[in-house]
Order: structure tokens, then sequence, then C-alpha cells
């Protein structure tokens, strides 16, 4: 293994005896962070549906998001290859060897060369946005992870998606604030949510993001603020009942898990699910007033 000379810099991992390509395949899928690269892929789809674009243009944003997001999976694998192996993390394809770190890095790289024309082939304006957005979460897995502005990343990168969906409508309506706001806190808390489980062992290999600098006690109980906060925002937006219903079932939960947490130190990460699919419903349901 080689050693970690600097922050973001992408090491060699550990690899096992070539397997056959089918396996091979699946690992560098296993690679992708497949959980939240679909989730987000078929959320954006979802909103396009909702928002009225049509078939082609439902496909196009599909296939960008989905480049986009598997560039920033690898590249997050591919970055942290040496300190997951060091950290134990045998379900990783990198640190088992199903996958080299050459391979999980020309994936990175290809995904992201696909991204570009695919974003800016759906409008440039509303191609260029996406773009930054998966900028800031490749300059989170090469440099920001480790500092106090670990969660601007995901507040971007969750923004421009709505934003991308409307500038690409026709017309080109520019995305109502509150939309791209609520998108951002619920980018902040899923930062919140996916470092918690990993915070004693990244401080233990020296990974000093936000939530790391906090401690899991305090993540744990802000996790579902900017969820609750992005679901207020959206049912004031025009949600009708569905957006008190939501609202109510947010408070419910969030405050409940916090409760609970100092007993069962998951109940404040399922809790923060909960809120984060009242988000999701929310905002599914006013993709055509997303402009």
């Amino acid at each position: 293994m080689d050693a970690i000379d600097r922050p973001g810099s992408i090491v060699r991992a550990p690899t096992g005896p070539p397997g056959r390509w089918p396996r091979r395949v699946a690992a560098l899928l296993g690679a992708c962070h497949p959980g939240p690269t679909v989730a987000v892929t078929l959320l954006v789809a979802g909103l396009a549906v909702a928002a009225g674009q049509d078939a082609s243009g439902c496909l196009l944003v599909t296939a960008a998001v989905l480049t986009g997001q598997l560039s920033v999976g690898w590249s997050n694998d591919a970055v942290d290859a040496a300190r997951d192996t060091a950290a134990g993390r045998r379900a990783k394809p990198l640190v088992g060897g199903a996958v080299g770190v050459r391979a999980v890095r020309a994936a990175a790289l290809t995904a992201l060369a696909l991204c570009v024309p695919l974003s800016l082939a759906y409008g440039t304006l509303a191609g260029v946005v996406h773009l930054v957005g998966v900028a800031a979460a490749w300059l989170y897995n090469l440099r920001l992870k480790s500092t106090v502005l670990s969660w601007l990343p995901y507040a971007i990168g969750f923004a421009s998606l709505p934003a991308f969906v409307t500038l690409g409508l026709p017309g080109q309506p520019r995305p109502v604030w509150w939309v791209v706001t609520a998108a951002a806190l619920v980018g902040v808390g899923a930062h919140l949510g996916n470092v918690l489980p990993d915070i004693e062992a990244d401080l233990a290999l020296g990974v000093r993001g936000w939530p790391q600098r906090l401690g899991p006690a305090a993540v744990r109980l802000l996790l579902p603020a900017p969820l609750v906060a992005a679901t207020v925002l959206l049912a004031l937006g025009g949600a009708g009942a569905l957006g008190a219903v939501a609202v109510t079932v947010a408070l419910i939960t969030a405050v409940g898990g916090a409760l609970l947490g100092r007993r069962r130190p998951r109940v404040p990460f399922l809790a923060a699910i909960v809120v984060a699919g009242a988000d999701v419903a929310l905002l599914l349901s006013q993709g055509a007033a997303l402009n």
C-alpha cells in the first residue's frame, strides 16, 4: 500500500488475483456507491418527469446525472482507497482486491468525460450548472472532505440538481429559490448522515471534516435539522395539505430521533431517512412548480 502523501491524493490499494470479467465488472459497479448513485439519478429523473419535460429531455437528464454520479462515486473510492484499507472496510471492492485503483480511476474519468457533453446537450446554462455541482463533488473527494467546509460541496451539488432540470425546460425558466435552497439543505443532511457511522474511524485516520469536528453526539442531534428546514421550505412553497402533514411527520420524527439517540445511536440516522423521504415526496409533488 502506498503512503498517503497529501490530502486528496489518489493512492493504490492492495489488489488480489485477477478474476473473471463478470466479477470484475460487478466489483467496479460496487465501487461507484451504487445506492446513492441510483437514488439521486432516479430522483432527478422523477423531477424531470414531474416538471413536464419531454421523453428525450428526461433521457438526457437521466444520462447526464447518472454519469456525473458514477464519476463522483468512483473518484471517491479511488481517492480513499488507502484510507479505507487502513480502516478495515473490507466491504469496499478496492479494499478486498476485487478491482484495482487504476481501473476505478479510469472509470471515474471516463464517466466524467461523458457527463460533460451530456450535460451541455441539455442546454448550455443548465449543463454548466450541473457541471458546477459535479465539480463541487470532485473537490470534496480531492480536498474539502478533511476541512471545515466539507458540507459545502454537498449543498452545491444537491442545489444544482433541480436547477439543472428547470433550466433545460422550454424557455429556460429560472428555478424558484425555495426549491434550490431546500435541495441544498437536503444535501447538508445527506452529508451528516453519510459521515455519521464513520466518524470515529475517520478521526483515527486524521479526517477532520465538519461532522468529525462536531463529534458523533452533536451530529446525531443536528442531523434532522437541515432536513426539517427543507420540509418547511417545501411546504411553504405551496404543497397544501400534504405540506402540513409532511412538516408534522418531520418534526415528530426528528424530535423522537433526537430523544432516543442517546440509548440507540442509529435512531437519529433512521429518523433522518424518514424526513428526507418526506422532502423527496414534497419535491416530486411540486415538480410542475419548479419554475
